[in-house]
């Protein structure tokens, strides 16, 4: 190990600084090869009434962990077309590509976070110049039972970084093809005015060539005669929330204005009345993030911060 690994290592254990240098290293080292102590693991339902499992790291592994996406990983270029993950880019500059096409073919990738390897993330540390020794020792603090864990503040960019090869393969192929393409984590989305036939088996020759598969239960062609949604926000002339979405919402403020906000969680049945408007206000924001000048979205945006704050003026 030379000076300058063994400095970097001692920026991330940023705490417990009544040990010495060397303790810290050694603890850097248990740790690593005793990863699956420092997690605690919980389950959430997708939207598809699903399990999905996460992995939560203890304080000190997640600031470990924190200091290594800061201080290493976003300083990696990433590609162009990935659209999450990314600071300053997210759901919108995702649709936006899409606007206004004939066809959309929306790819998913299979089990995707639990199919990047311990060894394709030692590959990306082995980029930044690091012995194997020290690459090793952070693709263990990144990783869990070879695989990247959901809920580890690393995962999202490592698995971006990836993909980064395989972002630019598909890239430069839609391009001569007149089509575009855009991913974001484990939704690939593609769009263009004549259908290739081509598209899916070049994809899921190039997902395989990566040690991963194309989801077949989440392939999904859509022509502009229908409602194309990518990651949830319409694209078919401009971009917009889904009709039925602003429709609940506007429902919902119809009822609280009508009978008062706790007679409207009563009838509904909600107990957590805090929950609830925190909830119902991201879902405005949301709104107002793809439609920003949306007056009727506006109004109930400033509905719920005066039942949060009854000396809240405009």
């Amino acid at each position: 190990m030379n000076y300058n690994e063994k400095s970097f290592l001692l920026s991330l254990y940023t705490f417990n600084e009544h040990l010495t240098d060397n303790q810290k290293i050694k603890k850097l080292y248990i740790m690593s090869n005793n990863i699956t102590n420092y997690y605690s693991e919980f389950t959430i339902k997708k939207r598809n009434g699903k399990d999905r499992h996460i992995l939560s790291p203890y304080t000190d592994l997640k600031k470990i962990q924190l200091n290594i996406l800061n201080d290493l990983l976003y300083d990696k270029r990433q590609s162009p077309y990935a659209k999450a993950y990314i600071k300053e880019v997210g759901l919108v500059d995702n649709a936006k590509t899409h606007i206004g096409y004939k066809y959309i073919v929306k790819l998913d990738i299979s089990n995707f976070f639990e199919n990047v390897s311990y060894v394709d993330v030692y590959n990306i540390f082995k980029e930044y110049g690091f012995s194997n020794r020290i690459c090793g020792l952070l693709a263990h603090l990144t990783t869990y039972d070879d695989y990247l864990p959901q809920g580890a503040p690393t995962s999202p960019c490592l698995s971006n970084l990836v993909l980064r090869d395989f972002d630019y393969k598909v890239g430069r192929w839609c391009k001569d093809k007149n089509i575009n393409y855009t991913r974001y984590s484990d939704d690939m989305t593609f769009s263009m005015n004549e259908y290739n036939k081509d598209l899916i088996r070049f994809i899921r020759i190039s997902l395989y060539k990566c040690g991963l598969e194309l989801n077949n239960d989440k392939i999904c062609l859509i022509g502009n005669s229908k409602q194309q949604k990518v990651t949830g926000i319409v694209v078919n002339n401009k971009i917009q929330v889904d009709s039925n979405y602003r429709k609940r919402i506007r429902q919902e403020l119809y009822y609280i204005n009508k009978f008062g906000i706790d007679n409207h969680i009563k009838r509904i049945k909600i107990t957590d009345k805090e929950k609830y408007l925190k909830s119902l206000y991201g879902r405005i924001l949301f709104v107002l993030s793809i439609d920003p000048n949306n007056k009727e979205f506006i109004k109930y945006k400033k509905t719920i911060r005066r039942i949060n704050n009854p000396n809240y003026s405009d």
